[in-house]
């Protein structure tokens, strides 16, 4: 299926974790504090409101969420925080997209650099591998919150393009800007969300050969677990058999 793999699925597993562990807070709060410096409203402004509707998801403190703003709009001081994204491939030639946040740009750099070498992957030029993706609002559910039927009502008469099966959990899948009301649904019906985030969708899937599966895993979950890094995105898929996975 278009845009969803086997990767999707550990990776929203290790998010679970993650939110559990309080590391998902860091993450929210530099995407909040970013967004706010277009504008500390809402209202107004369209990423911030999707921002902070996943903080509250993420049952974040109000307090913590109006700091967060405070920062970005210049109200409290805070250290400067950066966008930087990198493109680059993987061990057999996946694709892979990883968005950063960091206030000190040559560092995460070199490091992001490294991760992709010392796991025998490559970083490519700016939009060597953008076009393969798609703009999406994402929103993880645990399969056991809500039936299929119940979820694809509720979703699609919000607004939302489909419903997909990721094996333990549901995958909703939406234009960006019906983001906040398809959840605004879903919360309503009292079905909790596991994560909920505009995400870039790779159009096709490419089954790496079984040798490379390993080396693509470990290099994501090293993507993944960097400070500064706030999502990765692939289109790296595998056939569970033959990998050994």
């Amino acid at each position: 299926m278009s845009g969803h793999s086997k990767w999707a699925t550990i990776k929203h597993k290790k998010g679970a974790l993650d939110a559990k562990r309080g590391k998902i807070f860091t993450r929210l709060i530099k995407e909040i504090v970013i967004a706010a410096r277009s504008g500390g409203s809402p209202e107004s402004n369209s990423r911030l409101r999707t921002a902070i509707t996943a903080a509250k998801a993420g049952s974040m403190p109000a307090e913590n969420i109006k700091r967060a703003i405070m920062r970005g709009t210049g109200e409290i001081e805070g250290g400067q925080i950066d966008e930087v994204t990198f493109e680059g491939y993987g061990p057999g030639g996946a694709a892979v997209l990883v968005n950063c946040a960091t206030d000190n740009r040559n560092r995460t750099v070199s490091e992001i650099r490294h991760a992709f070498s010392k796991n025998g992957g490559n970083l490519g030029e700016p939009g060597s591998v953008a076009w393969m993706f798609e703009r999406k609002s994402q929103v993880v559910i645990e399969k056991e919150k809500a039936t299929e039927d119940q979820l694809m009502e509720l979703a699609l008469d919000a607004g939302a393009d489909d419903v997909r099966d990721m094996g333990d959990s549901w995958e909703v899948i939406s234009a960006p800007e019906s983001h906040a009301t398809v959840i605004e649904a879903i919360h309503k019906a009292g079905i909790p969300t596991v994560s909920a985030e505009i995400a870039m969708l790779p159009k096709n899937l490419m089954t790496v050969d079984s040798k490379h599966v390993a080396g693509m895993l470990r290099m994501l979950e090293v993507l993944e677990d960097h400070d500064d890094v706030q999502s990765v995105f692939s289109n790296f898929d595998y056939d569970e058999d033959a990998a050994g996975v």
